[in-house]
């Protein structure tokens, strides 16, 4: 077992790795199991199962309506997140939908995937091929073919539970079966599928992290209804799973290490990471390859904050595209009350999705949408809406018995394409606690994805007279998903691109920048599963780099 030596608070390793999010966490797994050293450096706090389950339950009703997942995951206090309980200003926002790009993640060891909705989709291959096909966007420097051996490593790292019958799945190209088989649909699943599916859509099982059955340590779902924001008994997968795997074969990972500057030599090389701990005090951390895996919106932060003499542009930003093309999932929900009880809120928080609209020649003019049968317990908005009729007693009872076996609430995710001009710089005016500067997001979701919002409209409309629907109401602003993309753009040529299919910089032979902020396009599903994937491409080529000496 070789571990990272540590010389008067400075350290050494084969590979430094800043981030321990899903991405972070398993190439530091995938590498400390060839037998390098490993040093992992995580801006937040390390907390604790137990104690974030606590949190939740003593959490007050207005933050839990409001479906606030960070207020119980506590924050260090020099890596602030954004917060909207109440409302940080550490991301700034612009444009004509900066809005849109509200995102809530994570600074913690394990990251966000503490509080997702463990979602594990594939791109469909011809979403790699958005330019070739549809006019659209741009391509992957990869095809799906070299990505899916990776879908199905990722797959089984993450222990993903999905449907065997090729008919139920999205997309059919595979070439193992999932792990294990889906998680059972409830019986307003089973009734929305029954009702929507003859009219042209396609209900199928969203294939997730979660197990159903023993897996790895984990134990097999019994269908708490609050994923997001934690699992309490550890059946879902999250970032930490991989964290404590790594640790275990000897990778060390740092708590409280925000990265804040980055070393080369006359090569170009990168040669050190420095980093402040939670008492402010400046150390380094020197290696051989260097992986960042912040996410898409820290990564590209901290190569723009790391510019030095060589890079005065930032860190592998000679393309001048670091912090641009920023993409997320803009979507909306719809909801109404049914003709008929459906019961959500038996099992895990989202369970069937509307795939129907995910492809079609429609995507060379709007945005392809995918619709999310959201599972989640309709008792606290049904408890707000018979409140707010003046109802007491039995009356009030029965009102929301009513409105939480009759509600219905779909969420609906847009396909954005990468923007040059949706970039996220570095504030002139605001800092965070230890004086670096904080990040401005300019962003405009587009006319494709307004295009594609009003396809969407029109589909809902007729969903809701398939259910009788009353109380239909559609939101008209349009809300982030938090599936960061973009930033640091992969391409075949360093000139438009970051980096390549690899997610190698072009600009450094040795650092590495997996995840979403490699991904130049986002399809309509969430990013987690191809993030994952990815990181394990990226390892796989750095095993090779390391054993070249």
């Amino acid at each position: 077992m070789k571990a990272p030596v540590f010389t008067n608070g400075d350290a050494h390793a084969d590979v430094v790795i800043v981030g321990s999010g899903v991405v972070g966490a398993m190439v530091a797994d995938q590498l400390v199991s060839q037998g390098y050293s490993v040093l992992v450096l995580e801006a937040g706090l390390r907390i604790q199962r137990g104690q974030a389950v606590e949190n939740w339950r003593n959490m007050p009703f207005e933050n839990r309506v409001g479906s606030d997942f960070q207020g119980l995951y506590p924050q260090a206090a020099n890596a602030p997140a954004p917060l909207y309980f109440p409302e940080n200003n550490y991301v700034g926002l612009s444009g004509p939908s900066g809005s849109s790009f509200k995102q809530g993640y994570l600074r913690t060891v394990g990251g966000t995937t503490w509080h997702w909705a463990a979602s594990c989709w594939r791109h469909l291959p011809v979403d790699l091929k958005m330019k070739s096909v549809y006019g659209v966007g741009r391509d992957w420097p990869i095809s799906y073919d070299e990505l899916e051996p990776f879908y199905c490593q990722a797959e089984e790292e993450m222990g993903v539970a999905g449907p065997s019958d090729p008919a139920m799945q999205s997309p059919v190209e595979r070439s193992r079966p999932y792990p294990m088989d889906m998680v059972p649909w409830s019986y307003g699943d089973t009734r929305f599928a029954e009702v929507v599916n003859p009219h042209g859509y396609r209900s199928v099982p969203i294939p997730q992290g979660r197990s159903t059955r023993p897996w790895q340590g984990r134990p097999t779902c019994c269908g708490n209804n609050n994923c997001q924001p934690i699992c309490p008994i550890g059946a879902m997968y999250n970032g930490i799973h991989h964290v404590q795997r790594a640790e275990q074969k000897g990778a060390v990972v740092l708590a409280e290490a925000v990265a804040y500057k980055i070393d080369t030599d006359e090569n170009n090389r990168i040669v050190a990471v420095h980093w402040y701990d939670g008492d402010r005090t400046s150390h380094k951390a020197t290696g051989r390859q260097f992986v960042l895996a912040c996410n898409a919106l820290e990564t590209p932060r901290l190569l723009l904050l790391a510019a030095n003499d060589r890079n005065p542009n930032g860190i592998a930003n000679r393309s001048d595209q670091v912090g641009r093309n920023m993409m997320d999932h803009s979507g909306f929900h719809c909801t109404f009350l049914a003709n008929e009880p459906l019961w959500a809120g038996r099992g895990p928080a989202q369970n069937t999705c509307l795939v129907g609209p995910r492809d079609g020649d429609f995507r060379s003019q709007y945005s392809a949408n995918k619709m999310i049968v959201n599972n989640i317990t309709q008792v606290a908005p049904a408890t707000r809406q018979a409140l707010k009729m003046g109802l007491v007693g039995r009356d009030l009872d029965a009102e929301i018995r009513r409105r939480a076996a009759y509600g219905v609430d779909l969420s609906i995710s847009l396909e954005p394409l990468p923007e040059a001009n949706n970039r996220l710089t570095l504030s002139a005016t605001r800092r965070d606690p230890l004086g670096l500067a904080c990040p401005d997001i300019h962003y405009d979701v587009g006319d494709y994805v307004r295009r594609g919002a009003e396809a969407a409209h029109a589909q809902l409309e007729h969903i809701g007279k398939l259910f009788g629907a009353t109380e239909f109401n559609i939101t008209t602003s349009l809300n982030a998903n938090n599936h960061i993309m973009g930033g640091t753009i992969m391409g075949d040529n360093a000139r438009d691109s970051v980096v390549d299919g690899d997610c190698r910089a072009f600009d450094h032979d040795n650092l590495w920048l997996p995840g979403g902020g490699a991904m130049p396009s986002a399809s309509v599903v969430n990013s987690t599963l191809t993030m994952a994937a990815l990181g394990l491409k990226a390892s796989a080529a750095i095993i090779k780099q390391l054993a070249r000496g």
